[in-house]
């Protein structure tokens, strides 16, 4: 990395301290906007340091853009946060850490200093604080209406997925779906739905983008989620922008079971509680909108890891680590915690098929079968 990656310089006026200490925290190493994040500790102060950056190697999956509209555009955290449109959901109770200090770098790199938030990460909320905080999301989403900048994401579902496509080919590789891991972990009938849900891919984002739209976080899941009290402290807004109005829970629901944090066992039961939260909060917040297009939002969301599939495949045979490859984790629970959150998420994209030409839109190209 750039020396001035570390600058005490930077610590010492914003803890007010000499002798920094850099701990590095965990986040997406491959992600080219991402420089590093780091816990500054001097004196009796802390802050996270997150380097905002386009000089970063990264593959074309990861690559920084220079597009202001683009899902991965280097410099939007940075506005988001200059702009305050990070403490728009303040009032409902999701807020995003203060911001200390914003450097720009002599290498063009941006340096965000923001608040160290001591609460509890969300990777170890009990279920109850998860339906809580959708709650917090459905009456925030529901009031904030923000208005448009240049620099938010704009169509990130499609372009996202759009840039996964490792493994694709093995979806239809019957030798693929025979290996280990995946025969004795995918749940039977894993494979017709998911090869059903790529085929409709195109049909479930037109759908989405065709939906009532909300300030969408666009990476909501418990890793980028601390508690402050009895309010949450929102991460990472480098995606943030247009989204569907209910695209960001039906995000953070199967995230919940990915990596993790949450038993597949639990998903339906939780999801249906987080959803019945959610649209509280949104009747909360005044919002008039047709709740059948909410449901809808959420359900169609599923495409969104018609990607997951293909990659579980094409590393079916590799060791498997956590997020941020830090340590090696149980591949068996890796595969039956993943395999039944998709089929979960096949009975979510059934539910689309079937509501959707209900409500106007055409049929999908699979028909509406359940």
């Amino acid at each position: 990395m750039p020396e001035t990656t570390l600058s005490d310089t930077e610590a010492r006026e914003v803890l007010g301290a000499d002798g920094a200490v850099f701990d590095a925290l965990v986040h997406n190493p491959k992600n080219g906007v991402t420089g590093g994040v780091w816990r500054v500790s001097a004196g009796r102060r802390s802050a996270v340091l997150k380097v905002l950056t386009r000089n970063k190697e990264a593959t074309e999956r990861w690559a920084a853009s220079d597009e202001p509209r683009h899902w991965n555009y280097w410099r939007r955290e940075a506005y988001v946060y200059e702009s305050g449109l990070a403490h728009v959901w303040q009032p409902h109770g999701i807020r995003a850490p203060g911001l200390l200090a914003l450097v720009e770098r002599p290498d063009g790199d941006v340096a965000l200093w923001l608040e160290d938030v001591p609460g509890e990460p969300a990777t170890a909320w009990p279920l109850a604080r998860h339906v809580e905080h959708a709650h917090r999301l459905g009456a925030a989403q529901g009031a904030a209406r923000p208005g448009d900048h240049p620099w938010l994401s704009r169509r990130f579902l499609r372009q996202y997925i759009g840039g996964n496509t490792l493994g694709e080919e093995l979806l239809d590789d019957a030798e693929a779906w025979r290996q280990p891991l995946v025969r004795d972990h995918f749940p039977p009938g894993l494979r017709r739905e998911m090869v059903r849900l790529h085929h409709d891919r195109e049909w479930f984002l037109q759908v989405l983008e065709a939906l009532p739209r909300a300030f969408c976080h666009l990476d909501m899941w418990p890793a980028n989620l601390r508690s402050d009290g009895p309010a949450t402290v929102a991460l990472d807004w480098s995606f943030a922008g247009d989204g569907a109005l209910g695209e960001d829970l039906g995000n953070y629901l199967p995230d919940s079971v990915f990596d993790l944090f949450v038993p597949a066992a639990r998903l339906p039961g939780y999801a249906a509680a987080a959803y019945d939260a959610y649209l509280q909060g949104l009747r909360e917040s005044g919002r008039d909108v047709d709740e059948r297009l909410v449901r809808l939002a959420v359900c169609a969301s599923a495409v969104k890891y018609d990607w997951l599939t293909a990659l579980m495949l094409a590393r079916a045979g590799e060791e498997q680590l956590d997020y941020g490859g830090g340590r090696p984790i149980s591949a068996e629970l890796r595969y039956r915690e993943r395999g039944l959150a998709l089929a979960f998420l096949a009975d979510w994209a059934a539910e689309a098929r079937v509501s959707a030409p209900e409500l106007g839109f055409p049929e999908p190209p699979s028909g509406r079968r359940r």
